[in-house]
């Protein structure tokens, strides 16, 4: 495990020639924010991450479990994850928005998924109300929806919240 990176991956690279190139600009790796964010956009106040499927257990068919020593493998993991969320909310009771783009956000569509994953956080810096995004969103993963009734009863569509994954 010694040489996996955990910084300067391929999708992070990615990501940042696609912000670089749409005119966003960023810093790297900052480590007084909780996590270590792997990009970091003082101007939005927003914290990116950008996880392997693998390493964060990612509802994709990437983020599976090896078959040798599974238990082993599933408690690292789920520890990476429980990580993760308490770091997201850490950045969030400090102010900070945090977006997740995860490796396969990249693999599915080629140059649409690209477009796709810079438009998306893209209208995530400029929203003023939602705090969390994933790119892509995990199937587990459900919007934070008012009740039915506070719909009706107010008349108004509300927008969704995305929420942390737990």
């Amino acid at each position: 495990m010694s040489r996996v990176r955990s910084k300067d991956t391929k999708p992070e690279v990615l990501l940042r020639k696609l912000l670089f190139r749409k005119g966003f600009r960023f810093r790297l790796h900052r480590k007084k924010l909780p996590g270590t964010p792997d990009i970091v956009l003082p101007k939005f106040r927003t914290a990116i991450f950008v996880h392997g499927c693998f390493w964060h257990l990612h509802d994709c068919k990437r983020g599976t479990l090896p078959e040798t020593r599974r238990e082993w493998w599933k408690s690292k993991l789920e520890k990476n994850r429980e990580r993760d969320r308490k770091n997201f909310l850490l950045l969030n009771e400090i102010g900070w928005r945090v977006a997740v783009v995860w490796e396969c956000a990249f693999r599915k569509h080629g140059q649409d998924s690209k477009e796709h994953v810079i438009s998306e956080l893209s209208l995530f810096f400029r929203s003023k109300d939602l705090l969390f995004l994933e790119i892509p969103p995990a199937a587990n993963a459900t919007p934070n929806l008012d009740s039915t009734e506070e719909k009706e009863n107010s008349g108004e569509e509300k927008e969704p919240m995305a929420e942390i994954p737990k």
